[in-house]
């Protein structure tokens, strides 16, 4: 069973708002090095956190991947069609967000968000329960 600890929580949201810059976030889903340097300062509270080498690559690797091009959105998309097929969007209409585009903004990007997180800290305990 994988165990989800405060000290996740806190490494995730320290590496993940806190050592994040603005040029980081605007630049981490265009540009490769924006994404890389945003996963160094991103791993740094889980090198503090636990001595397995392979836990803290497989954490970076894994985020940078998310990151870089934005995987949350083809999540958000995919689990509509979970729905009734007439809820169904093509993708060329939800391509920002993975919601279509008659969603109100703030919250398909609010809902991206969350979504981001959660793989984050999914794939975080597998690295850290099992690395």
């Amino acid at each position: 069973m994988m165990v989800f600890t405060a000290n996740q929580l806190v490494a995730h949201a320290v590496g993940d708002y806190v050592l994040q810059s603005d040029y980081m976030a605007n630049n981490k889903t265009k540009q490769s090095f924006a994404c890389f340097l945003h996963v160094v300062f991103y791993a740094l509270p889980f090198v503090l956190m636990t001595r397995s080498p392979s836990a803290v690559l497989f954490i970076a690797g894994t985020h940078f991947v998310i990151d870089r091009w934005r995987l949350a959105r083809f999540v958000c998309w995919a689990k509509n069609f979970l729905g009734p097929r007439s809820s169904w969007a093509p993708w060329s209409d939800c391509v920002a967000t993975g919601y279509p585009s008659a969603r109100p903004p703030w919250l398909s990007v609010w809902l991206l968000i969350i979504a981001d997180n959660l793989m984050h800290v999914c794939m975080n305990a597998v690295a850290l329960n099992y690395l």
